[in-house]
């Protein structure tokens, strides 16, 4: 896909942010908004791998992918650079793995307003510093992403969700690779995938009856925690929803800011000011 119309459109000098379908969030006010382009470059649903440009709506990927049996691990909605821009993997995470996984290449363009690839088409052909990974999450803050490659999987034969009054520190034990284990600290709710036979089974292990989907997830804040101390949550209060067996809690309350251990701000202040030194970029608010 050729990127130099974006290149030349986020340019050399002055603020800027990429700004996509708005679902999560916007340029910041005062910068200059550009779009990235859009459109599934090519898919080759035998190396299971997809190219796509950062601006392509998550669900128009996911029903070209679901045309030959495939998807890929992004949460819903938004774009595809934006998704990967936040780096929020989807409550599926336990089981599908994190979003960052996903990327084999991305193509961004830089503060000095060149086209850069970080990573390869697959993970033999991949080198040096997986800046990548670093992107991800990174909210516009180190480059613009203007395309990427992502690793796509097969879709399960079967899927279903199970609900109940359970102890889900028990039934994550008990259960073979669950999709997704949600707990709000009263019910809890499991996600199983694959083969029919193999869901009904893990179905009656786990002794949950069928429910339409998972619950509503709280917007207030996104908390990470160790997986270790979410059992502690119901005596903290206020309403949340855990990802059992990931540490991610989704709670009606911001996250509670605790100290930034100094090595790490000196990190994030060096991997900033090496790929962008004047500042242009973001972050981006909730994009």
């Amino acid at each position: 896909m050729d990127l130099t119309g974006f290149a030349e459109e986020v340019g050399s000098s002055g603020e800027v942010g990429a700004l996509g379908l708005g679902t999560r969030g916007g340029c910041r006010a005062g910068v200059r908004c550009v779009s990235p382009p859009s459109g599934i470059d090519w898919f080759q649903p035998d190396e299971m791998t997809v190219s796509c440009a950062a601006g392509t709506p998550v669900e128009v990927l996911f029903a070209a992918l679901a045309e030959h049996g495939q998807g890929v691990a992004l949460p819903a909605g938004g774009t595809v650079g934006g998704a990967l821009s936040v780096g929020h993997s989807a409550p599926s995470r336990l089981g599908r793995g994190p979003i960052r996984d996903t990327v084999l290449q991305a193509r961004f363009v830089s503060a000095a307003g060149e086209v850069v690839t970080a990573g390869g088409p697959t993970v033999k052909n991949v080198t040096g510093f997986d800046l990548c990974r670093l992107l991800v999450g990174a909210r516009g803050s180190l480059g613009l992403v203007g395309d990427v490659i992502l690793r796509t999987r097969p879709l399960p034969a079967s899927s279903g969700w199970f609900a109940g009054a359970a102890n889900p520190f028990v039934v994550l034990r008990r259960l073979y690779r669950p999709a997704a284990v949600l707990w709000d600290g009263t019910t809890t709710w499991v996600c199983l995938e694959g083969d029919p036979r193999d869901v009904a089974d893990q179905a009656a292990v786990c002794g949950l009856p069928a429910v339409d989907g998972p619950p509503d997830l709280p917007t207030g804040g996104r908390w990470a925690l160790r997986p270790a101390e979410l059992p502690s949550l119901p005596a903290l209060g206020g309403r949340f929803v855990a990802e059992v067996g990931v540490g991610i809690v989704h709670h009606e309350s911001p996250p509670p800011v605790g100290p930034v251990d100094a090595a790490v701000r000196e990190v994030e202040r060096r991997i900033k000011h090496e790929l962008d030194p004047d500042g242009r970029f973001g972050p981006t608010p909730g994009a």
